[in-house]
């Protein structure tokens, strides 16, 4: 059924529809001679990016600007003094130039949401509708301090997984090293000093050198430059085609893979349930929710999980079934959804359950990367254990031929 409902904003006219006892799907603010200024080109042109150094805006940039704006909010500032304080405070060239744009283009009258948007790279679709729920619900404080709660988690997963994994990558890159210098130096002179044929060396031996000629003949001939650069674009276009077509290949088989596809879907999970408790919260509607939170879990293929769960709401099913019926998502989500739904307390119960969803994931973390080094070390020695048995061998063999003799 549709209708228009007049409301003061976005939030009212969601309390008012739920009152009546209606489910809000889709809402459509009409608000005559903002959408031409929002959807036509900016009276305030970007500035320009530095050609070099601090032009770049990282995660971690925006994460503590948010807190810093969130903080301002919740004192009572104005937003335009907020900006400008902000301003004031930045030292890197590209987040100072950021800051000018959206002070210049607030006091001109654009609402800070559409500022924000001409700066795509730097805010996500979940961070211009936190801000813009703020704005039109009058509670730019509460979205600005849920965004950086949001952002402050999804800084604390990277942080955990760049220290987790620096002592595993630090160790396979050493092994590879090492590895390589014993095949393509070391061992060709060890062999050289056994007098035995190639035919007789033991097969070991003899895959282990053939082994190191290829790999010398790769740093050493020009047709082994060309296989370098092969291999090198073969990368570069693997790289480019799990995030482009076939992105949603790649993910899937991530979810697929021992150990670490559950650590990325109990990761999303945790995602799942504090976007969609905050946007809901705000006043966003499901389907509207639903749309931003698919882009917010880092895998395409629960991305298509959650259109589908979309285009089953918007057919007027409840949001639990769908969510169950994808298979993705935990049976204690599926329970929060159900009875946030029958309660018409979806947001709260949903923000309650994300710190245990979130303590899940900081769970599957560490024991991602408990294992992770145990099962490279592993492999490491058994590589280093076959180039060690493949270079004794001979000598082995020669000294037992000479036994005979």
């Amino acid at each position: 059924m549709a209708g228009v409902v007049d409301a003061a904003d976005r939030r009212s006219a969601v309390s008012t529809l739920t009152g009546r006892g209606h489910l809000v799907m889709e809402l459509i603010e009409k608000i005559h001679g903002r959408e031409a200024v929002a959807q036509g080109p900016s009276i305030f042109p970007m500035p320009s990016s530095p050609r070099w150094g601090g032009g770049h805006v990282s995660s971690k940039d925006i994460y503590a600007m948010t807190s810093q704006l969130s903080t301002a909010v919740r004192a009572g500032l104005p937003l335009l003094n907020c900006l400008e304080l902000l301003r004031k405070q930045q030292r890197k060239p590209g987040m100072k130039r950021m800051f000018e744009h959206l002070t210049k283009a607030v006091s001109g009258g654009m609402s800070l949401s559409e500022a924000m948007g001409e700066h795509k790279k730097a805010f996500s679709p979940l961070y211009l509708s936190m801000i813009r729920v703020g704005e039109t619900g009058g509670i730019l404080e509460q979205t600005s301090t849920q965004l950086a709660m949001i952002l402050g988690r999804e800084e604390k997963i990277k942080t955990n997984m760049k220290t987790a994994s620096a002592y595993p990558i630090f160790l396979l890159g050493l092994g590879l090293v090492s590895a390589t210098l014993i095949v393509t130096v070391m061992l060709p002179k060890i062999l050289g000093t056994v007098d035995v044929g190639t035919v007789a060396m033991p097969m070991p031996t003899r895959i282990l050198m053939s082994a190191s000629h290829f790999l010398r003949g790769l740093f050493t001939s020009f047709p082994g430059w060309i296989a370098l650069a092969g291999i090198a674009g073969g990368l570069y276009a693997l790289r480019r085609w799990t995030k482009t077509v076939g992105r949603s290949h790649w993910d899937g088989f991530r979810l697929k893979i021992p150990v670490l596809g559950p650590v990325l879907q109990t990761i999303a999970v945790g995602r799942f349930a504090r976007t969609l408790g905050a946007l809901t919260k705000g006043g966003v509607t499901i389907l509207e929710a639903l749309a931003v939170v698919r882009d917010t879990l880092g895998n395409e293929v629960l991305a298509r999980q959650i259109d589908e769960v979309a285009e089953k709401v918007k057919r007027g099913e409840s949001l639990a079934d769908p969510l169950e019926q994808s298979g993705y998502f935990p049976p204690l989500l599926i329970q929060i959804v159900a009875i946030g739904e029958q309660t018409g307390k979806l947001d709260e119960l949903l923000l309650n359950a994300a710190d245990t969803f979130d303590t899940d994931a900081d769970a599957a973390i560490n024991r991602f990367m408990a294992v992770f080094p145990a099962v490279l070390i592993l492999v490491l020695a058994v590589v280093i254990g076959f180039i060690i048995a493949a270079a004794l061998l001979p000598i082995v063999t020669m000294s037992l031929g000479a036994g005979v003799v």
